[in-house]
């Protein structure tokens, strides 16, 4: 997909993007004026869907099935590997992907009848496996603390991944199920660097504040864990061992680390924002991230497309695993349990906690 040629459009105060590529599956394309897209608000859309847990095949994730509240994720992180999600919904895995955003008001009951069904296996529920679980209108629609109050009524585990402060919110209900051993929480940290957050990752919590909630999810008896993810060869890789120092300083006691992942169209995007931001060192690093790709921006074959393949990768991997052995960091938190798992009806009381 060729870039938009200089001058670059302009980003909305808060976006990760100013620029909607074409979406790859429609034959028509909306281009908005440069007047709309400086003040273009989010817009929020019932998602009718009648099924709430997406089940999911790749080997490369440690889960089954995932929960998403929401679909699109107003945290504009531009190298978010989840926007080509987007183009099936008609929509552009630019701008549109951070201002329209679906979101699943009956996701809590949806939960609770697939839990109640005599056909669910107990196992655990990753939330979120595609956009974030916490992002800003979670503040004020509380879904994901709900499904949680459903997970924590069924003691069925579950695995939080979130770049947002928002978690602690919910560390009574996380802290409810840890006890049961059937919950733990990763909080995903790219860089240290506030100022490269705020162009990376413009509503997402800073640095500082999700190295916060990892000390108070640690001090509620939450197991949590972060993920430095993604990796981003010549422009973050170097900041591995302090990252790892911090999250450990803060409480975590686990760490693992995923390579930037670059499909279409999320590579001109990626591409779009280095011209943009780091115009000085963007061949520098599309040169570093090729090397860990076999000369190409992506590699999506499975067993590869999380760590990327060569001696670039490579020295990611052993500079991360040296400081992580160093500092005492696992790559995985203690597995989570459905032993306790109970359905309303399994009570002859009838009560629920």
């Amino acid at each position: 997909m060729p870039l938009p040629k200089p001058p670059f459009p302009e980003v909305p105060r808060g976006r990760g993007t100013g620029w909607n590529p074409e979406n790859r599956f429609e034959r028509l394309h909306v281009e908005c004026d440069a007047s709309e897209g400086e003040a273009r608000p989010t817009v929020f859309y019932r998602d009718a869907s009648r099924s709430i847990l997406a089940e999911n095949e790749s080997p490369d994730v440690g889960f089954r099935f995932s929960l998403n509240p929401y679909r699109g994720c107003e945290h504009g992180c531009v190298y978010c590997y989840a926007r080509p999600s987007h183009e099936y919904l008609s929509f552009s895995a630019g701008l549109d992907f951070e201002t329209r955003i679906l979101i699943k008001p009956e996701a809590p009951e949806l939960l609770r009848a697939a839990l109640t069904s005599p056909h669910w296996e107990p196992q655990v529920i990753a939330l979120s496996g595609n956009t974030d679980c916490y992002q800003p209108i979670e503040r004020q629609l509380r879904l994901t603390r709900r499904c949680l109050e459903v997970l924590r009524e069924f003691l069925n585990p579950v695995s939080v991944v979130t770049k947002s402060a928002l978690v602690t919110r919910d560390a009574d209900v996380l802290a409810d199920l840890a006890r049961a051993g059937a919950t733990h929480v990763h909080i995903s940290l790219t860089t240290l660097d506030a100022d490269l957050a705020a162009r990376l990752e413009p509503r997402a919590a800073r640095p500082a504040r999700r190295l916060e909630a990892v000390g108070a999810l640690a001090r509620a008896g939450i197991p949590v864990g972060v993920f430095v993810a993604p990796v981003i060869p010549g422009l973050t890789d170097w900041e591995i061992p302090s990252i790892l120092r911090a999250a450990a300083d803060a409480g975590a006691r686990a760490a693992s680390w995923m390579l930037l992942r670059l499909p279409p169209p999320v590579d001109a995007l990626f591409e779009e924002w280095l011209a943009r931001c780091y115009p000085e060192s963007r061949q520098r690093i599309l040169g570093r991230i090729r090397q860990c790709r076999g000369g190409r921006l992506n590699d999506s074959r499975f067993g590869r497309r999380m760590r990327g393949e060569g001696a670039y990768a490579e020295h990611i991997e052993n500079l991360f695993a040296a400081v992580a052995k160093r500092l005492s960091l696992p790559r995985e938190l203690p597995p989570l349990t459905a032993a306790h798992f109970r359905r309303p009806e399994d009570d002859p009381t009838g009560k629920r906690d």
